[in-house]
């Protein structure tokens, strides 16, 4: 099983953000894809980068201007505002406005949130994480059964328009369309701990690409505003997302038994290439988990995973700097590679 990464993804590097009415460290460092990157190397993975395929894939799934947005919004800040830290302030109400043509307007109209801050080599960053999910597609388009995309920074929360949760491109989004250019029917199954409510606003009403996200109720955790059970999906959509929510504290037995629900649902669709959103911070001991997920769980969803038969886009979601992060990407992604060889 290849793998695909560029280390101009670590170029992005958040200090802090402001959290619950306090700053704290950034905890999207780019330290955790250098622990999944050595762990790869070694267990023997073949690691590649990626070929540049343009902004196209990307614009694919979002707005043309909000993708543009990025190219120069640093050097724009810092001709701006100087020394200040570029962390968005202003964001528009419900009502849906107009962009401001103001950098300060623009941050808070494309970021929705103070967890995306910008840093100087953030669109470097940002675009090499999406041409590795689209790498990671094309692999899977071209006959690799299962690829895996070590993106980072993270995308499932980013949205057609909008960044959010540490995330600015939405690669599982961005992956999920370029294998419809070969398959008719394409699942996401999102398994971070939190809801993949960018993807969901991407796809929600469209009946060609299936998303299960498997996550703690957004009632009373992030991301909070998208992710009910619910919201299944609206127009041509409508059936096509499955929102399979965990009660804070729920044991691994708890999240197997709905990640096997979202794997009934996923072959129900008739999906006939997949991707999943793979987070690994469900992991009791990650920093932002509220679960009980073992490597013992991870190793069990990797094998059942690979047991469904599809062509498969892993692309790398959530998973910090807690103390099993980078055990918990060697369970998963080994588990992937003996199963797969035992269907070769």
């Amino acid at each position: 099983m290849k793998a695909i990464f560029d280390e101009r993804q670590l170029k992005h590097n958040p200090e802090r953000y402001f959290r619950r009415g306090a700053y704290i460290p950034h905890p999207e460092q780019p330290e955790r894809a250098v622990l999944i990157r050595d762990m790869l190397l070694k267990n023997g993975f073949e690691i590649e980068p990626p070929l540049d395929h343009g902004e196209e894939p990307i614009k694919a799934v979002h707005d043309p201007d909000y993708v543009d947005f990025w190219k120069d919004a640093y050097v724009r800040w810092r001709e701006a505002a100087g020394d200040a830290e570029p962390i968005p302030t202003y964001h528009p109400g419900r009502r849906a406005g107009r962009r401001s043509s103001s950098i300060y307007g623009q941050l808070g109209w494309y970021a929705t949130d103070t967890s995306v801050p910008l840093t100087e080599n953030t669109w470097e960053a940002i675009y090499w994480s999406a041409q590795t999910a689209v790498e990671t597609a094309h692999r899977v388009v071209t006959g690799d059964r299962m690829v895996y995309g070590l993106c980072r920074p993270p995308g499932h929360h980013a949205m057609s328009n909008g960044a959010n949760g540490f995330c600015f491109f939405n690669n599982a989004a961005v992956a999920a369309q370029v294998l419809r250019q070969e398959y008719g029917k394409v699942a996401v199954f999102d398994i971070d701990t939190h809801t993949g409510n960018g993807t969901l606003d991407i796809f929600y009403e469209r009946g060609d690409v299936f998303l299960c996200s498997l996550h703690v109720d957004p009632d009373i955790y992030p991301t909070y505003y998208l992710g009910y059970a619910d919201e299944t999906g609206e127009g041509p959509g409508k059936g096509a997302t499955l929102n399979l929510t965990l009660q804070p504290g729920a044991t691994e037995a708890a999240i197997l038994h709905r990640f096997r629900e979202g794997v009934q649902a996923i072959q129900d669709f008739g999906t006939e290439a997949l991707v999943i959103s793979l987070g690994f911070d469900m992991a009791r001991d990650d920093p932002l988990s509220e679960v009980g997920m073992t490597g013992t769980g991870f190793e069990t969803m990797a094998r059942e995973i690979v047991r469904m038969g599809l062509p498969t886009a892993l692309i790398q979601e959530g998973g910090y700097l807690g103390p099993s992060l980078s055990n918990n990407a060697e369970i998963f992604l080994t588990a992937s590679r003996d199963e797969l060889s035992k269907t070769d």
